[in-house]
Parts: structure tokens; sequence; C-alpha cells
């Protein structure tokens, strides 16, 4: 197994236009997972030594424990293409079968594995899980051009369909006040749906030609998100309805993908554009980039992130076969 990877930048040697510089950077640390090209993602931080992730091409639900650097692998059916997982505090694990049309739960005490199947054919392939406030999992579908409610104790699965056709309904986030919003990242377009009613609403971006992929809610209610056609974060007031954005250093090559908000309201983004991938930073309070960092091993492409609040850390996983880590400053 290869030594972790650590580097440290300091800012100073930062040159991008519109970069604050500050005393010090994220410090980058991956881990090599040992099946290869296996897309290891979406890594899930259960606690400080169980990172739970993905092999989308290799059909697998792993863990890494980053103070031993152990890897421990759960093989899935054939054909499963997990695509993203959460963690229940219990440490049940829940993964998109993207490929096969379900939900799965697993429990590492038993070692069980139940599949929830979708109420419709037309469902077919769920994408990003998050839990909402109750507890309950929201979901996207981005071929079926759905979003999908899954309430944890009947097992029923509601679904909405978007209104506007093959906006491809991408990251999925809830808001501090329980509304869950969604990136359709086929369009230039957000939505929001009232979990009461299940209605759903279309936010337009102002400009026709951006791609939202992402998006992250800072504690004052703003929707953040990444727009990966034109290089740019942008914000959504809901109270006001306005927006604002700002170029990434990369500028319109930058290609920003994955996304974390840690506790200070700083947005931390992968610009997959550049070869290697940066790892930059974003201060909300100063409507400024902070931080821009190689990540050692190129990346080539980071496509979901997650903070963990304990450790201050952002978690991801690369498409150069490794699980990384960001110790925030």
């Amino acid at each position: 197994m290869r030594v972790p990877l650590a580097l440290m930048f300091l800012l100073a040697a930062i040159t991008a236009p519109g970069l604050t510089m500050a005393q010090e950077a994220p410090v980058i640390t991956e881990w090599t997972v040992p099946w290869a090209y296996s897309r290891p993602r979406d890594p899930y931080a259960h606690d400080e030594e169980t990172v739970w992730f993905v092999g989308q091409r290799s059909q697998y639900i792993a863990t890494l424990n980053p103070k031993t650097g152990t890897f421990m692998r759960v093989s899935l059916d054939s054909g499963v293409g997990p695509h993203n997982l959460i963690v229940d505090d219990d440490g049940t694990v829940w993964y998109a079968g993207n490929q096969k049309s379900h939900i799965r739960r697993y429990h590492p005490d038993d070692g069980e594995i139940y599949k929830i199947h979708m109420p419709t054919r037309a469902a077919r392939d769920p994408h990003t899980l998050v839990f909402d406030h109750k507890g309950n999992i929201w979901f996207t579908l981005q071929g079926a051009n759905m979003i999908g409610r899954l309430n944890k104790e009947s097992e029923d699965v509601d679904l909405v369909r978007v209104q506007s056709s093959a906006v491809r309904p991408y990251g999925i986030i809830i808001a501090p006040d329980g509304t869950p919003w969604i990136a359709l990242f086929g369009s230039n377009k957000l939505a929001k749906i009232d979990p009461d009613s299940m209605r759903l609403t279309e936010i337009v971006l102002p400009e026709r030609n951006a791609r939202p992929r992402r998006l992250v809610a800072t504690s004052d209610g703003l929707i953040w998100y990444v727009d990966y056609a034109k290089g740019r974060l942008g914000v959504y007031d809901p109270a006001s309805e306005t927006f604002e954005a700002w170029d990434l250093p990369s500028g319109s090559r930058a290609r920003p993908y994955g996304m974390a908000v840690d506790n200070q309201d700083r947005i931390w983004i992968v610009e997959t554009g550049p070869k290697p991938n940066n790892f930059v930073g974003f201060d909300t309070k100063s409507r400024t980039f902070i931080a821009s960092v190689p990540i050692p091993s190129g990346a080539g492409s980071v496509r979901h992130m997650m903070y963990y609040e304990p450790t201050n850390t952002v978690w991801f996983g690369t498409d150069a076969n490794t699980i990384g880590r960001a110790e925030l400053p």
C-alpha cells in the first residue's frame, strides 16, 4: 500500500486573479485505493476511523481507516453501479444502485444488504442521496428527470417529475429551513421542493448557457452553486430572488465540480479543468477566494465532497484512484 501523500502549499505562491492571500492553505493527504481503476468516489466520514465510499466502476462499497491507512471492501452484485452513499448515525450505509433502479442499505454489524426498489421503472437511476432534518432520504434521478424521497421507516418512495424535460437533476442539498434544493445540470436552472406539498419550483439562472452541477447552502439560507460550463461560483438569495456570481481562479477553464461548505460558511470547490485539479476556497463573508491548492495525485476529476466537522476536514474521491482529505486552516 502506498504511503499517503501530504502536501502544503503557501498562498504566497498563488497568482490567480481575485485570490486573497492567507497565511495557511489546506493540507491535502491522499490514500491510493487498492482496487485499480475502480473510480472511488463520494466518501462519507462516519467517525475518525471510518470513511465509507463507493467504487463506481468495480461494484463495491468500502471503508478507509485514515489512522492506519487500511481498507475494507464489501463486494456488490454485478452491474449495480454504486454512485453515491450516505451513512446514518448508527452506522447504516445507504447507497444508490444507479444502474439497477434501487437504493440499498447495508449495516456492517450483520453484513445484510437490503434493497428498496423504485415504485416505477421510469425511475431508473438514483443518483445523489442526502438526509433531511427528519432523517429521511432525498435523492436525484438524473436520466429519469425526477427527484425522490425515501421514508426510511415505511420504505415508501415519493417521486416528483421535473416539469422541464431532460434537465438532469444532479446535485441536491437540504437548506437550513428543511427545503430540498437541486441543481438541474442539463439546463440553466435550480429547483426547490416544498416537502409538505411536494410541489417543485424551477428557478432560472441569469445566464442562458450556465450549467449548475453541485450546490450548498450557507447558514444564512443562501444557495450557492458551481457553474460547470462557465467556470463560476454563483449564489441565489431566495428571499430577494437575486443572483450574484464570481469567476473562479482558473476562469472559464475551471470546470468546477465537487463542492462543500464548512462550519465557517467557507465554500470549498474543486476545479476539474486544470491538470492537476485545484482545491479552491471561497470566503462567503468577504466574498473573496482565499485558497487554491493543487491536488497531489492530479485527481482527474473530483465529483462530490463531504465536510466532516469534528476534524474540520473535507473528504473527496478522485479519478486517479485515491481517497483525499483536505485539512482546513
